[in-house]
C-alpha cells in the first residue's frame, strides 16, 4: 500500500464521519497532505501534518487560531481534530490566484478581510498562541541551516546583515495576530464572500508582513500597494509607513527564501525546493536593491 493509500484508509477511518466516507486527494499544499472526504453529512477537507519545529509550525497553535478565525468568520469551522490530523468543513470555492489580485476591487476586498483578521481574529483567540516575529524566524532558520552544513551556508552571514538593517528599518510595530502566508492560493472565492485558510503559520506579528507577503506573493505593481495600504490604514501612506513597509516586504522575501533552503533539507513532499529557492532569492535580492536604492543608501 502506497502512502496516498494508507493516509486516504486512514482518513476514511476517523469517527467523525455519517454513513460511508468516500475520500479523494486534494490538490494544494507543500507542507501538508490534503485529501477531500464527502460523507452523508457534506464535505470535509482532512489536513494530515506533524509538528514542524525547524519551521514554527506547532499544530496546537493552528488548532486554536482556526477555532478563532472560524469565531471571527473568516475562515471555515472545525469539523474534528486530533493529533497530526484537522477536519474542516469543504467551502464551495475557488482558490484565487496572483493575477485574480491585480483586479482593484479584489485586491481592495482582498486588505478588508486582512484587516478583519487582524481586528477580529486577534479578539477571539483563546489560549496559548504563538509570536511569528519574522526575524527571529530568519535568525533560526540560519541556525538551522548552519547546522545541517546547508550548500547555502556561504549566503547566510551576508543575508543575516541584511535582515538585521531591515529589522531596524521596520521600526516599532503594532501587534496583531496574522495569518502569515497570504499566498493567493490560501483565499478562497465563494460565491457570496472571501475565505482565509491555512493558519499553520498564524501568530502575533506586526500587520505590515501580511500585506507586504501579499504584495510579494501576488508581484503587486506599486500602484496597487499604494491602494492596498490607503484601504487598510483608511489614509494615503506616509513616509515612515511606506519606510517600514518596504523593509518587511523585503523580509518576507528573505523568509520565504529561506523557509524553502530549510525544506531543501526536511521536506519529503514531491516539489523543487531547490528551483523554488533559487526563484525567491533572486526576488528578494531585487527587492532589498530597489528598496534601498530609492532611498539612497545601501
Amino acid at each position: 500500500m502506497s502512502s496516498l493509500e494508507q493516509t486516504i484508509a486512514r482518513a476514511a477511518a476517523l469517527p467523525c464521519w455519517t454513513g460511508q466516507p468516500r475520500v479523494a486527494p486534494l490538490e494544494g499544499g507543500i507542507t501538508n497532505v490534503n485529501l477531500l472526504v464527502t460523507d452523508d453529512a457534506g464535505k470535509f477537507v482532512v489536513r494530515f501534518g506533524q509538528d514542524i519545529p525547524e519551521h514554527g509550525i506547532l499544530r496546537f497553535n493552528e488548532l486554536a487560531i482556526s477555532q478563532a478565525a472560524h469565531d471571527a468568520g473568516v475562515s471555515p469551522g472545525i469539523h474534528h481534530s486530533e493529533p497530526g490530523i484537522l477536519v474542516l468543513e469543504f467551502v464551495e470555492s475557488a482558490a484565487l490566484t496572483e493575477n485574480d489580485l491585480l483586479d482593484a476591487d479584489t485586491l481592495v476586498e482582498t486588505t478588508r478581510l486582512i484587516r478583519k483578521v487582524h481586528m477580529d481574529v486577534t479578539q477571539e483567540a483563546r489560549g496559548p498562541v504563538l509570536a511569528f516575529w519574522v526575524f527571529h524566524v530568519l535568525r533560526d532558520y540560519a541556525g538551522f541551516l548552519t547546522r545541517t552544513k546547508s550548500r547555502h551556508t556561504g549566503k547566510l552571514a551576508n543575508l543575516m546583515t541584511e535582515a538585521a538593517k531591515l529589522e531596524a528599518d521596520v521600526g516599532p510595530i503594532n501587534l496583531v495576530l496574522g495569518h502569515n502566508d497570504l499566498l493567493p492560493a490560501n483565499i478562497l472565492r465563494a460565491p457570496d464572500r472571501l475565505w482565509l485558510i491555512d493558519w499553520e503559520y498564524g501568530g502575533f506579528n506586526s500587520p505590515l508582513f501580511d500585506l507586504g507577503g501579499l504584495a510579494t506573493n501576488c508581484g503587486l505593481p506599486p500602484e496597487a500597494e499604494h491602494l492596498m495600504l490607503e484601504t487598510y490604514f483608511g489614509a494615503s501612506p506616509d513616509p515612515a509607513l511606506m519606510r517600514s513597509y518596504g523593509a518587511m516586504k523585503c523580509a518576507s522575501l528573505l523568509r520565504e527564501t529561506m523557509w524553502s533552503m530549510v525544506s531543501e533539507h526536511t521536506s519529503d513532499i514531491d516539489f523543487d525546493y531547490a528551483a523554488y529557492t533559487a526563484e525567491n532569492l533572486a526576488r528578494y535580492r531585487r527587492a532589498f536593491s530597489e528598496f534601498y536604492s530609492q532611498r539612497g543608501t545601501r
